[in-house]
């Protein structure tokens, strides 16, 4: 939530972190995604809720109430808008979401896809990259297996964000002490969902080069 400090303008104490409370002066923007949309951190976002919070920062913070203001004031709310788009862009999107909460407490993200990845999966990429090769020698018979393998990749896909949207649920309703060993849990997940990903995208670029 709102983060309270001294409005540089009227001096107040508790100005709160983007307009002060008191005489309505736009401050210095927080860095924060959640604080900057006055947001509880949680992984489950109301997008709905979000979005209203975005349009009505928007109109707060256009270029066409400053430009008769002070310098400071003006350089505030262009350094506001800027945080306003990427905390939109970020908080909107789940995995973004995740990936962003993750690193702010200290987790390194997606550096540990190999070791994610369970080892049925690693059969599946072995069987994957001989389909992958054979096609690029020109055996065209091998296309229908790899439209099924596809089909089978995106839905592994679905079913980790099945996995992951309960997972966000599970950190928001824990108390604070618990909630580490939960983030620990979905970063192995985002990590599984790039590699699988990447598979994906691996064979669409095979099969659209084919294409061509």
């Amino acid at each position: 939530m709102a983060h309270l400090h001294d409005c540089w303008h009227c001096g107040a104490k508790d100005a709160a972190s983007l307009f002060c409370r008191y005489c309505n002066t736009i401050q210095a923007p927080t860095p924060d995604y959640f604080e900057f949309f006055d947001m509880p951190r949680r992984l489950a976002v109301n997008a709905e809720d979000l979005k209203g919070r975005f349009y009505t920062l928007s109109r707060l913070l256009h270029p066409d109430r400053y430009t008769r203001r002070s310098e400071q004031e003006r350089r505030f709310s262009l350094e506001a808008s800027s945080i306003l788009n990427d905390a939109y862009r970020v908080l909107k999107d789940p995995i973004q979401r995740a990936e962003y909460v993750l690193r702010q407490e200290g987790f390194t993200v997606g550096d540990q896809r190999n070791k994610d990845v369970p080892p049925e999966l690693l059969e599946e990429v072995f069987e994957l990259n001989m389909a992958l090769d054979e096609l690029r020698g020109g055996d065209l018979e091998v296309l229908p297996q790899l439209e099924v393998m596809r089909r089978d990749f995106l839905e592994m896909l679905a079913a980790i964000d099945r996995e992951l949207e309960a997972m966000f649920a599970r950190h928001d309703a824990a108390p604070p002490e618990s909630r580490k060993q939960v983030l620990g849990e979905i970063r192995s997940a985002l990590n599984r969902r790039r590699y699988i990903s990447n598979l994906v995208q691996e064979v669409d670029k095979q099969l659209t080069a084919r294409n061509a």
